[in-house]
């Protein structure tokens, strides 16, 4: 396993201003951690360091200095933000996980039957998907603690709550 591991923490939005700023939509818990002054985000591109950020209307502006203007700050709309973190590392919430501690665990329902291995979180806008690759094929199933009871990332599996349909269901 690599000794680090990159977790996406945010995505640059529209411009804010005349200076550089930018709208973030953060990805992560800990905003006030992974957008304080002097952290470097990694981009597709290269890297950002934080100068400084802000709540503004309960949205995050974010200034990096390497964005100088509103014309920098709009081509970098849309721009991932990445940052490294030990593998070991755990968000502080009991509840929560980073994707690279999840991928390649076994997936089993709650009377012990092998379902398959997770092959990603997809992340969308209303809840998250498991991606379960199986023999046959591959099934996206809801990341919702109603069908998710229990991820050991210790023990190496997730333990989901079958429903009718949920794992038969055709994509």
């Amino acid at each position: 396993m690599p000794d680090e591991e990159y977790v996406v923490v945010g995505r640059v939005g529209r411009a804010h201003g005349l200076k550089g700023e930018v709208f973030v939509e953060p990805r992560t818990d800990e905003p006030e951690r992974r957008f304080a002054a002097g952290v470097v985000l990694t981009t597709g591109t290269g890297s950002l360091t934080v100068a400084g950020s802000r709540l503004h209307s309960g949205k995050l502006v974010v200034r990096f200095e390497e964005i100088d203007g509103r014309t920098a700050a709009e081509a970098a709309r849309g721009t991932e933000l990445t940052c490294l973190v030990d593998p070991e590392e755990m968000p502080e919430d009991p509840e929560e996980f980073y994707d690279h501690q999840l991928v390649g665990l076994r997936v089993e329902t709650t009377d012990g039957v092998l379902v398959g291995e997770l092959e990603l979180v997809q992340h969308g806008a209303a809840q998250d998907l498991l991606v379960i690759r199986t023999p046959e094929r591959e099934i996206l199933f809801p990341f919702v603690s109603a069908f998710v009871p229990e991820v050991d990332v210790k023990g190496g599996r997730i333990v989901i709550d079958d429903q009718p349909g949920l794992l038969t269901a055709e994509y």
